[in-house]
């Protein structure tokens, strides 16, 4: 979790790098569409399938850093669905060494307490920027970076195959070195169908213009 955190961003006027801007039709996909006023405006239709542009649902755009603390208090995002396959889950136990059967041995998993393999709880809390990169755009900044966790709490299991998505609620911004803004972000994770949470987080990102 540590390190740079793809959070959405680029030169005002500019698509990120290594995307095709919102207004064209990558090859394969369809082309996309923007609503609302620029500044905190949703962008809808966005549904090409295409490395580096995995942008599937809604997506909020930001064009400065000076308009975040207006959102303080609210729910700004709510992240595309993600679906959890035994392929990653094995590919995590892989990545760090957590092979419990609990969620790499399907036969024995089904029998388990769970009746299915479940993800890690880490694999969950590492789908964070994941689901910014999905849902939040912020214009005029050159990169995020992952400042780390206050709190993190597993509140119930996500056996393989469910499907979930994030919503973000910033509860602070805070001016850094460097004209950068620091947010503190509670991240509650759900899952399709499920009535209660599977992992909140209060989240940390460093932003820069």
């Amino acid at each position: 979790m540590a390190g740079a955190m793809p959070v959405a961003g680029g030169i005002a006027g500019k698509s990120p790098p290594g995307r095709p801007k919102a207004t064209t039709a990558p090859s394969g996909g369809q082309r996309s569409t923007r609503s609302g006023k620029r500044g905190g405006q949703f962008v809808t239709g966005l549904t090409a399938n295409v490395e580096g542009w995995p942008y599937s649902g809604r997506m909020k755009t930001i064009q400065t850093l000076a308009e975040m603390p207006a959102l303080i208090g609210q729910e700004v995002v709510v992240s595309d669905w993600i679906t959890i396959t035994q392929e990653q889950v094995n590919l995590f136990a892989q990545a760090t060494g957590d092979h419990q059967w609990i969620h790499v041995d399907v036969e024995r998993a089904k029998a388990g307490p769970f009746g299915a393999p479940i993800a890690h709880g880490f694999l969950t809390l590492s789908l964070l920027p994941r689901f910014f990169e999905s849902s939040l755009h912020i214009v005029q900044t050159r990169m995020g970076v992952n400042y780390g966790l206050n709190k993190v709490r597993f509140v119930s299991p996500v056996p393989v195959g469910s499907r979930l998505r994030a919503r973000m609620k910033l509860l602070a911004c805070d001016p850094i070195d460097n004209n950068g803004m620091q947010m503190t972000w509670e991240v509650t994770t759900e899952r399709e169908g499920a009535s209660k949470p599977v992992c909140i987080a209060e989240s940390i990102a460093r932003h820069y213009p």
